[in-house]
């Protein structure tokens, strides 16, 4: 049996949801992939491939990123960083606020999560405009860290979100395993 392409075996695991979490938005599903042992682990294993011994810690963001992020982490051998929503963290924070397509957000993370200068692999689930993973970003660069790789299962094609980050920091790799055109719901 010939092996399936990762980004077809992703693309195969989303579940479009129509008008969620607001009408017109299409919004893509990962539980399907999540539910699969061996999908979630050919993603783990092709980040892993191509990150081990570059990173000191991974980064994700609430709360789909945690569900890659931390595995990653341990697979790498490495400390995870939750970057959450406002409110959430028990001690002092560094907060960076962001604008989403359908209304405005804080990500936090403890002050002292990330030691100066290390090295920080940001994963999270899906990219569209980048202003999510532009705050994150920044969160991470703010704190001590130094951003050297993004991580993400789905890019939003169309939506401008590789180029804010590109522009951004320019030295960070970005992948996503799966390229899905942007769509508004039916």
């Amino acid at each position: 049996m010939s092996e399936e392409p990762l980004a077809d075996m992703v693309h195969r695991h989303l579940r479009p949801v129509p008008d969620f979490p607001k009408p017109g938005i299409l919004f893509q599903d990962i539980t399907p992939l999540l539910q699969n042992p061996a999908a979630l682990a050919a993603v783990i294993d092709h980040w892993h491939s191509n990150l081990h011994g570059k990173a000191d810690l991974v980064a994700a963001v609430e709360a789909r990123g945690f569900i890659l992020g931390a595995p990653l982490a341990h697979r790498l051998g490495v400390g995870f960083v939750p970057l959450r929503k406002a409110g959430r963290l028990p001690r002092k924070t560094i907060s960076e606020q962001y604008q989403l397509e359908y209304g405005s957000e804080t990500l936090e993370v403890h002050a002292d999560a990330i030691p100066k200068a290390a090295r920080v692999v940001l994963v999270d689930d899906l990219l569209a405009t980048g202003g999510t993973l532009q705050a994150a970003l920044q969160l991470v660069a703010r704190a001590g860290g130094r951003p050297v790789a993004v991580r993400l299962l789905v890019e939003l094609a169309g939506l401008g979100g590789r180029r804010r980050l590109a522009d951004m920091l320019p030295e960070t790799a970005i992948e996503a395993l799966c390229l899905v055109e942007a769509e508004t719901a039916p």
